[in-house]
Parts: structure tokens; C-alpha cells; sequence
């Protein structure tokens, strides 16, 4: 079985659907709205464990609701979140994406993600040399 170590952002993505994005100043009716764990390093190690592999996740989650669905979502795809940790006080990362006109517009709130500093990484260095 491959090992993986993911380093990387989590994040809750909010994401809505309309036909068009609305000018400056305006509001216009969407079609849909859902919420989804997301992030790129999460994304990529859940990838990973549905593919087999044993995977670490390293990054850290706010201590809000958002950052409670991130760890869930990384319990029911088998992600090993030992290197994860809660900030308190501090909320998840987001991704607010719009789906318009054939394309997307995200805006990325960093959040908790923030804290995954050099300093934060090497706390797992035990798990990345093995």
C-alpha cells in the first residue's frame, strides 16, 4: 500500500449557480447553492485514500461547524488526520465559487489554512520521513 503525506488547505467551498455574474451593485436570482468540503491539499488526499493509498493529511481547521464537516469528511474517506489540528478562535478556510456564464469565479477566505506554517510542518516531520 502507497503512503502518502498531503500538506495543504482544507475548506469548506460554498458554491452557487446562476446564468450570469451580476455587475457591480446588483443583485441578480440564482439557480442553486450547496456546500462541499474542498481545499486543494484535502481534495487531493481524499483522491488519494479512495484510491488506496494510507494518507496523512497536515493542515490545520477552524474550531467552528465548517471545520467539524472538514474532519468528517476526512473520517468517512479513511484520511489519517492525526497532523490536523483545530485553531481556536479561528474559522475554517472557504471558497466562495460562482458558476456562471461557463465558467467560475472563486474568492478564497484563507482562514484557519493560515496556520499551516514551516514551523507547524516540521511538528510532523516523524510521519513525512517515514
Amino acid at each position: 500500500m502507497s503512503k502518502i503525506v498531503v500538506i495543504g488547505s482544507s475548506s469548506i467551498d460554498l458554491v452557487v449557480s446562476a446564468e450570469r455574474r451580476p455587475k457591480a451593485g446588483e443583485t441578480i436570482i440564482g439557480e442553486s447553492f450547496k456546500t462541499v468540503p474542498g481545499g486543494k491539499g484535502a481534495n487531493q488526499a481524499v483522491a488519494a485514500s479512495r484510491l488506496g493509498a494510507q494518507v496523512y493529511m497536515v493542515g490545520c481547521v477552524g474550531d467552528d461547524n465548517f471545520g467539524k464537516v472538514i474532519l468528517d469528511n476526512f473520517k468517512e474517506n479513511e484520511v489519517i488526520i492525526d497532523c490536523v489540528e483545530p485553531v481556536t478562535g479561528v474559522e475554517s478556510g472557504t471558497a466562495h465559487i460562482t458558476l456562471a456564464e461557463g465558467d467560475n469565479s472563486i474568492i478564497v477566505v484563507k482562514g484557519a489554512n493560515n496556520y499551516v506554517t514551516p514551523e507547524y510542518v516540521n511538528q510532523a516531520r516523524n510521519i513525512i520521513e517515514r
